[in-house]
């Protein structure tokens, strides 16, 4: 068994309320899919990264990270990934949770409103205290 924790979600606009929240796509899935909430298309060139809005902001329990981690099938078929891989998403941010996207090919690659752009896992952390020896 495993524990189970709450997370707060909000949606900062309700422009958006069509892209859904964060989910696990299946019961053995270890990676809640998180997708882009953006008004136009976002051509990301090679090379280049784009800061990625995803209209949420999370509430993380004390004890708790969130990693946001590269799509598989983004980094396979297309070779775009996130370019601080895993990033982390602290107990204590209440910003908007944005994903840097990098294409690391060699054609442009499109993203759209509701694409689905990395995923979040969740996970223990423990808090250390530095003692000088």
């Amino acid at each position: 068994m495993t524990d189970k924790i709450k997370i707060k979600v909000k949606r900062l606009s309700e422009a958006f309320a069509d892209v859904p929240l964060p989910y696990y796509a299946t019961s053995g899935s270890a990676g809640m899919d998180i997708r882009a909430a953006i008004k136009e298309d976002v051509i990301l060139q090679p090379g280049k990264v784009e800061l990625i809005p995803t209209n949420i902001s999370i509430e993380i329990p004390l004890g708790y990270e969130i990693q946001v981690r590269p799509r598989s099938g983004l980094a396979a078929n297309h070779s775009v990934g996130i370019l601080n891989s895993p990033g982390t998403i602290d107990s204590d941010y209440r910003g908007e949770v944005k994903i840097i996207l990098m294409n690391f090919g060699k054609e442009n690659f499109k993203i759209s409103k509701g694409d689905r752009i990395a995923q979040l896992i969740v996970s223990k952390v423990y808090i250390a205290k530095m003692v000088a020896v």
